[in-house]
């Protein structure tokens, strides 16, 4: 039986993407300050997980990057190893995983609640969340973005890079993944091997397709660029009425 996964763990075939092996694989350098709504998210000022800002005090990630340090998020970043003018460096206040996730996989979702409100400029803006009734058709490219290593045993990409991945239909996605899948609250995508995707140290970044964040990158197979397997994204639709939920002040509701 396959071994669930958690971000602690070194697991045999899953693993959650923001472990610490590799990121944004081949892809492209965004250019700087293009999407002014990406967060690295910190522990000792290292980037561990990527993240969303979808209000100038929330930002939007994968459940799974939590830890027991405190966290520090980075906005209107493009080279995480400079203290660039453009960056903003702000402290968690509040974590709010979703009430069922259990650190495996369904429900892998979080928001952050910031210690200030971030300052909004062409730098730093917040990402407008997709329509509930939208429906996520097959074969759509959407953009992945992150900081992640590029390739095994590499260093983390100091600038932010990016690459296209396409939407893929659920009957598919659970064909693969199985019980792992759920068709509800999930989005898979398939890759080109030359083009790269998402892998470790991308979590809780987007999945954006046709301008809106329809995913928050949750996990993979461990060989992030064995294309049998599809890339999974926790779905930011199903999850809606929880988000708004949280952001009016209202803290244990699922």
């Amino acid at each position: 039986m396959m071994q669930i996964f958690c971000i602690i763990f070194v697991l045999y075939f899953f693993t959650p993407a923001g472990g610490s092996e590799v990121g944004i694989v081949h892809g492209t350098i965004s250019t700087p300050h293009s999407r002014p709504y990406m967060a690295s998210l910190q522990f000792s000022k290292k980037h561990t997980c990527g993240g969303i800002l979808i209000r100038e005090d929330f930002v939007l990630t994968a459940a799974h990057c939590k830890k027991t340090q405190d966290m520090t998020v980075v906005l209107g970043a493009h080279n995480i190893n400079k203290r660039e003018k453009s960056q903003q460096r702000i402290k968690v206040a509040a974590y709010h995983s979703h009430p069922k996730f259990t650190g495996e996989y369904d429900h892998d979702i979080m928001l952050l609640k910031l210690k200030k409100k971030a300052k909004l400029n062409k730098y730093v803006r917040a990402i407008e969340l997709p329509e509930k009734d939208n429906e996520i058709h097959a074969n759509v490219p959407c953009v992945v973005a992150g900081w992640g290593q590029t390739g095994f045993q590499e260093p983390y990409s100091k600038l932010l890079r990016e690459t296209t991945e396409k939407t893929q239909s659920s009957f598919e996605c659970k064909t693969i993944w199985k019980e792992h899948f759920n068709n509800d609250r999930m989005i898979c995508t398939t890759f080109d091997k030359k083009k790269g995707g998402v892998c470790q140290g991308d979590s809780g970044g987007p999945l954006i397709c046709d301008g809106k964040p329809q995913g928050i990158t949750a996990y993979t197979a461990q060989d992030c660029s064995d294309t049998r397997y599809p890339h999974v994204f926790t779905k930011i639709q199903f999850f809606l009425p929880w988000i708004k939920k949280v952001m009016q002040g209202n803290r244990n509701v699922e």
